[in-house]
């Protein structure tokens, strides 16, 4: 059993934008940031991506690397000018040089498969933080990985 933080305990709900073509993956992830007070939207495959993100108003994206129409890459490079104010990668694979290109199209951090609940929580709150600075006028740089653990840089 994983443990779901406390809805009040200091996390903002967030719109996420979840693209994932495993369907247990999709069923959990999406469980759990319910359980946390997300609102969240899937898609399956970059098609189904592409044609819904232009109408969401997410606040973070997480979007799987491997996809079955192309890849979490050519995703970010096709909605780079309307991307959300956190984006996370995921994939099976975590070299430098899937990192590096994760980060290079535009993701702010990559997360490694498996990852713990703590490792998505841990981004949320930051893309907390991103929301509010933007609705109070401010602008943060994500890119930057400022307080968090080594392992979502």
């Amino acid at each position: 059993m994983v443990d779901v933080p406390n809805k009040g305990a200091g996390m903002r709900g967030l719109r996420v934008f979840l693209v994932e073509n495993h369907q247990d993956s999709v069923k959990y992830i999406r469980l759990y940031l319910e359980q946390l007070g997300h609102e969240v939207t899937t898609a399956e495959d970059m098609a189904t991506a592409l044609k819904l993100f232009p109408g969401s108003t997410c606040d973070v994206l997480i979007s799987d690397i491997a996809l079955p129409d192309g890849d979490g890459w050519e995703l970010m490079e096709r909605i780079k000018n309307t991307r959300p104010g956190l984006t996370i990668s995921m994939s099976g694979y975590g070299s430098a040089e899937v990192q590096l290109r994760s980060r290079s199209v535009g993701y702010d951090y990559h997360l490694v498969k498996p990852f713990t609940p703590g490792d998505l929580v841990a981004l949320l709150e930051k893309a907390g933080t991103v929301v509010e600075n933007q609705q109070s006028g401010r602008e943060e740089d994500t890119s930057k990985g400022e307080n968090l653990p080594e392992w979502t840089k």
